[in-house]
């Protein structure tokens, strides 16, 4: 891990912009996340930004016109934009024109071609098993091959963008038909979304200790989910309807280089399988995971404030990101700057861990009392649902994943 730290991590460095210096910023100098954004109510056209503590630099001078483009170059110039950002936005610099970010509005940063949703937290898995599948809980393949399905990228919505209830097939437990009706039944997903940097070729895949050139960044994600839909159409291929009436995103890509103090040894449970040596190697052992914490938030139209439902962390999952890539392009799949990868529902092992309303309700059967005394088992009209995420360690300074916010409107 050491040889990927440089002065842009010194917990020390302090900017002009005085925002940036706050220790609560999700912003700090160390961070400089990407977005995509224009000045609110206007019609400019989308441009790259950078977050700088409250503010936005704009990119729009700098010769970087096009997210995608920019996520298609190569590992070492990635690394030096981040020099010459971090040079320019350090206190001594020269002070440049800068947007406040309450005045811009967001897209989702940028344009996502393919979106696959992996499965990589295994006490999800088990959770998510038991209420399914209670004589077989983890299916025999999860330790062994990464498990994903191909996701819809048109539903793909940046924090803030308001979503309808879907209508689909359920399947009542004691009628002998489905009926289409509104999902009764509606869930929240926490993850990480994994944004895929230089792409590769048609047929040629890539080795593990080679899949870090082909991260981009973080950001983090939302599956939301249709509990009652999944279970009648999920068999025998997988998730559709009950996962693609949409997935928030934050507007905010936080770059693999801003995450390097936060890599910890990818390490598996005694007894469990080895990966495959194609997702092994030395060099992923030892950094390939990320002390990342997370966290679930729930706003009612009755409650004045938020509530925190549940604290989780990326470090709980099974699959590190670099064996999602790697196993992605494994058998030739060709990878291409700007593909999403979402990592699956990130729970943890103990019970105010879980990353869904499924596991924190045992599928429904324990609401959740909140502090005003309402009770939820799965959202109502009008909740707002939101997720957060920083990294921080001792020496470094703390880097955070900015909003991830989402309301659930009345079925159309």
């Amino acid at each position: 891990m050491s040889s990927m730290l440089d002065h842009t991590h010194d917990a020390a460095a302090r900017s002009w912009v005085a925002s940036a210096n706050d220790p609560a910023t999700d912003f700090p100098l160390q961070n400089l996340p990407f977005c995509s954004f224009r000045r609110s109510g206007s019609q400019e056209p989308w441009r790259i930004g950078v977050g700088i503590g409250d503010q936005i630099l704009d990119l729009a001078g700098w010769g970087f016109a096009d997210m995608n483009a920019l996520m298609a170059r190569p590992g070492h110039e990635r690394r030096a934009l981040r020099h010459r950002l971090f040079d320019t936005l350090k206190a001594g610099a020269p002070e440049l024109a800068l947007l406040p970010q309450a005045q811009a509005e967001y897209a989702v940063p940028c344009r996502i071609g393919d979106y696959t949703d992996f499965y990589t937290g295994i006490h999800h898995a088990r959770a998510v098993g038991r209420l399914f599948r209670p004589d077989n809980p983890l299916l025999p393949n999860y330790q062994w091959v990464p498990i994903g399905y191909h996701g819809r990228s048109s539903s793909i919505v940046v924090s803030g963008t308001p979503l309808r209830r879907p209508r689909g097939q359920v399947k009542p437990p004691d009628a002998d038909a489905p009926v289409f009706q509104p999902s009764a039944r509606i869930d929240c997903e926490l993850e990480l979304g994994l944004f895929v940097g230089p792409g590769n070729a048609l047929g040629e895949p890539f080795g593990i200790d080679e899949a870090d050139e082909h991260a981009f960044g973080l950001t983090l994600l939302n599956d939301w989910s249709a509990r009652d839909i999944q279970p009648w159409e999920y068999q025998p291929l997988g998730p559709f309807l009950a996962k693609n009436f949409g997935t928030t995103i934050s507007p905010w890509i936080v770059t693999m280089e801003a995450l390097a103090p936060f890599r910890i040894p990818f390490t598996r449970p005694e007894g469990d399988p080895q990966p495959l040596p194609y997702l092994d190697s030395p060099a992923h052992r030892a950094g390939a995971a990320f002390d990342i914490g997370l966290e679930v938030w729930l706003k009612t139209p009755a409650c004045a404030e938020a509530v925190r439902l549940s604290r989780s962390n990326l470090r709980h999952a099974y699959w590190s990101l670099a064996q999602m890539l790697t196993h992605h392009a494994s058998n030739g799949c060709n990878l291409q700057p700007g593909d999403l990868l979402g990592t699956g529902t990130l729970s943890g092992p103990a019970p105010d861990e879980a990353g869904s309303l499924l596991e924190l309700t045992l599928g429904g059967k324990q609401p959740i009392t909140l502090p005003n005394g309402e009770q939820r088992s799965f959202l109502l009209d009008g909740d707002q649902l939101g997720l957060r995420a920083s990294a921080e360690k001792p020496g470094f300074r703390r880097i955070g994943f900015g909003p991830c916010d989402g309301v659930i409107l009345p079925a159309a």
